[in-house]
Parts: structure tokens; sequence; C-alpha cells
């Protein structure tokens, strides 16, 4: 039962996070481009590439800061359903270069945000 405790406490954070990041990206980058989305996005794949190859590493971490870190706090923080959803709105209206352009930015960035993630993890280990 103190599982949920964790994820739902990381899910607070995490979707209160998700909403401060990215309006405060929206509100200084403009709505043409879904930029709070995108970093929002971008962002989750360097946290979630560091928490797990940092705790997976390193044992003496409590099994908690797993369901507090990467299940409830990235899970609510990151917008992937939402992507998906920008995505397609810009393609049904036409506007093929943006969407396609948020798709293929997306995806690259996110993993080498998750590389990146990774190596500063091990240089934390």
């Amino acid at each position: 039962m103190q599982n949920y405790l964790y994820i739902a406490v990381g899910g607070a954070l995490g979707s209160l996070a998700r909403y401060w990041v990215g309006s405060a990206v929206t509100n200084r980058m403009g709505t043409k481009f879904p930029y709070g989305t995108f970093v929002v996005n971008i962002s989750a794949c360097l946290v979630i590439g560091f928490a797990m190859t940092l705790l997976g590493r390193r044992p003496e971490f409590s099994t908690a800061w797993r369901f507090l870190i990467p299940i409830g706090f990235v899970g609510a923080y990151s917008t992937f359903s939402t992507f998906e959803w920008e995505a397609f709105a810009n393609l049904q209206t036409g506007a093929f270069l943006i969407g396609a352009t948020y798709v293929v930015l997306s995806c690259f960035l996110g993993l080498v945000a998750v590389w990146c993630g990774v190596l500063l993890a091990r240089l934390c280990l």
C-alpha cells in the first residue's frame, strides 16, 4: 500500500511540474508549434534516463524511489498522449510540415535526452 502513496505523491508533483513547465514555455514561445509539450517530453526523457540508470545501478537506494520518480513523477509529467494528439491535429488541419517536424524532433531528441540522462547518471556513479 505504501508504494501507491509514493506513486500518488510523485504523480501529484509530476502533474504540477508538467503544467508549470508547459505553461511557462508556451507563454514564452507561443502556440504556433507545441513548444510546451515538446519541452516537457524531452525533459521527461532526460529524467527517466537518469533515474532508471541511477536507481538500477545503486542498490542502496530504497525501492520507494523507483515508485516515486519513474512511475509517479515521470508518469504524470510526461505527455506522450498529448504529443500524439497535437501531431495528429497538425496533420489533420494540413500543417504537415509542423506535424512532421514535431514528430521527428520529439523522437530523435527524446532518444538523445535518454542517452544524456544515462551518461549523466553514469558520471554520478
